[in-house]
């Protein structure tokens, strides 16, 4: 694959992505300033992730804020696919999606794609369904609101996500699933009808949903909004995120299928300075005088991408530390140490969390109130 190619599907994504690109090939819409400061002025602040355009791409964000102001208000719905330990790079989405529930005061339905998950993935249906049970605790452990929050594994309710999947499943060609997600004549016949079950949660209630997510997922998107007003309801809106980066650099995205390039949200605290040490990806000179002399490019470096995205708030601590690292007066070693650090603390803090959770995780996945809009 040549450096301008890239490939971007929801179960797959090589190469450098392009994000500016993509926003043009997938037809959406950059997050400009004026959006930026419609969102400030009704959440109160901006949250790092749209400061620093980790967030940068929607569909119909303006909608929202107009519903918001109206009066009409909205809803959001995220997920996570279960086919692995959770590792940092399904973070973001969901720390975003907590905070904009935060602002907004709005219901969050979270959808755990166990059964895409065995149709799509190489994996034992048990085993699908340890990781979906495992999954939620971590979930659960971000501290969402636990009166406006339904986490529902799909297997589990089925039943009653089933009428609405056939309506839209009735509405959409096997041509239009093909072509949108690459299917082919060895594909399973459960793959062609889970894009129906995947869309189902963006009509859990009259008003406008909100799909805060990594852009990859964006297909299923788009033919929601070409269904829903078919069956009545609102064509959903979606912000999206670009990758956070595996520790092997800006290629791809961060993958559980490949261990030495993650971080898992389990991780042993001791084993994370070698693992940074070892395979995080440098934008550093190959020698020290080149480096101190030309500087080095966070552009690229690993340690860099992942304090900006995820691990420091401090507007101008991040400022510090990319001027220091780009003029050169900062090596590598020493960046990935300010990494490290933040990394272990990040997740020491999690894990307490974690085990903290798990006595609410039957509160989220039996949420009487939320679950009964499944088969209002």
């Amino acid at each position: 694959m040549s450096e301008e190619d890239f490939k971007v599907t929801p179960f797959e994504v090589e190469g450098k992505v392009d994000y500016d690109r993509l926003i043009k090939e997938f037809g959406t819409d950059e997050i400009d300033q004026n959006l930026l400061q419609r969102i400030e002025k009704n959440a109160g602040e901006l949250h790092k992730f749209l400061r620093r355009k980790y967030f940068y791409s929607h569909r119909d964000m303006d909608k929202i804020l107009d519903d918001h102001e109206s009066g009409e208000g909205f809803f959001l719905y995220t997920g996570m696919g279960p086919s692995s330990k959770m590792h940092i790079g399904h973070l973001p989405a969901l720390m975003f999606t907590k905070w904009l529930q935060e602002k907004f005061n709005v219901n969050l339905y979270i959808q755990v794609t166990d059964d895409e998950k065995f149709l799509f993935k190489d994996k034992e249906y048990e085993q699908v369904q340890n990781y979906a049970d495992d999954n939620i605790k971590d979930i659960a452990a971000l501290g969402f609101d636990e009166d406006k929050t339904f986490i529902f594994k799909n297997t589990e309710y089925a039943g009653h996500l089933y009428e609405k999947a056939v309506k839209i499943a009735n509405r959409i060609t096997y041509s239009q699933v093909r072509s949108t997600f690459g299917l082919d004549n060895s594909s399973n016949i459960g793959s062609l009808f889970y894009p129906a079950i995947q869309m189902v949660p963006t009509l859990f209630e009259e008003k406008r949903c909100l799909i805060p997510s990594a852009i990859e997922q964006d297909p299923y998107w788009r033919l929601q909004r070409d269904v829903a007003p078919k069956l009545g309801y609102k064509k959903t809106a979606a912000i999206h995120s670009k990758l956070l980066p595996g520790l092997k650099g800006p290629e791809g995205k961060m993958s559980s299928s490949k261990p030495s390039t993650t971080i898992f949200l389990d991780e042993d605290i001791d084993e994370i300075p070698e693992k940074i040490n070892k395979y995080a990806y440098s934008g550093g000179r190959t020698s020290k005088e080149e480096h101190r002399e030309k500087g080095g490019n966070t552009e690229v470096d690993t340690s860099f991408q992942w304090l900006q995205i995820l691990l420091e708030d401090d507007d101008e601590e991040i400022e510090r530390i990319k001027k220091e690292y780009e003029s050169g007066q900062m090596l590598t070693g020493e960046l990935k140490q300010i990494a490290i650090e933040k990394l272990q603390n990040f997740l020491k803090d999690f894990q307490k969390k974690r085990k903290k959770a798990e006595e609410k995780v039957d509160k989220f996945k039996y949420n009487g109130e939320l679950a009964q809009k499944m088969w209002e």
